[in-house]
């Protein structure tokens, strides 16, 4: 019997971001807008590409609200 083991991964990328007046609620830092994507990858090619939007923590990265 043969097996075959595939690298399958996901990656988001921040396009560009833009400072809005709030602070993320875990630790109190300014946070961003930003457009995100969601990259997919089924052996190291692309197969999956998602755009949306986020509001970002700019100290800890957490994703406080996503918008589609």
């Amino acid at each position: 019997m043969v097996c075959f083991c595939f690298l399958v991964d996901q990656k988001r990328i921040m396009k560009n971001s833009k400072p809005i007046a709030c602070s993320c609620s875990r630790c109190n830092c300014s946070a961003h807008v930003a457009d995100m994507c969601t990259l997919t990858r089924f052996c190291y090619i692309p197969f999956y590409w998602r755009s949306w939007k986020a509001i970002v923590c700019c100290f800890c990265g957490a994703i406080l609200k996503s918008y589609t």
